[in-house]
């Protein structure tokens, strides 16, 4: 504590006087630092208020991004094995018409081979006649 002059009718006032003025500009000053620093508290406190609102904005928006890709999986899973069922099926179809078209033509080289055959046997008597009428024509020539 400061101490004072003592002058007639107690101390000095220009002292005192000078000493309160001291006492409240620094207690101005200290009130104007601390209503800036409540000021600058509470913008803070409503900063972390919105991004603790974000934060929960994000976390939805995640949880939304997951169950949609869970979601975009399971479809595209289905028309995966869809897709596989049809191009089992498709395969199927195509081998089953193979095999037809197989035995079709197994037919027709199993008939042209019969024919042939046949039409050899027929040009082979036609020619063995043909041949006996010439050693005809040769025996009624001599």
């Amino acid at each position: 504590m400061e101490r004072f002059q003592t002058e007639v009718h107690g101390y000095s006032k220009e002292e005192v006087n000078k000493f309160l003025s001291d006492v409240i500009r620094e207690i101005e000053t200290n009130l104007n630092r601390i209503r800036s620093q409540e000021k600058e508290i509470t913008s803070l406190k409503d900063e972390i208020i919105k991004y603790h609102e974000l934060e929960g904005r994000l976390n939805s928006a995640l949880e939304q991004a997951s169950s949609s890709s869970a979601a975009m999986r399971k479809i595209a899973e289905k028309e995966a094995d869809m897709i596989v069922m049809e191009a089992r099926h498709n395969a199927s179809r195509i081998v089953n018409d193979a095999l037809i078209r197989s035995e079709k033509i197994e037919l027709q080289k199993d008939t042209l081979e019969r024919n042939m055959r046949i039409y050899k046997k027929k040009l082979r008597s036609i020619v063995e006649q043909q041949l006996e009428v010439i050693d005809e024509i040769e025996i009624l020539e001599l």
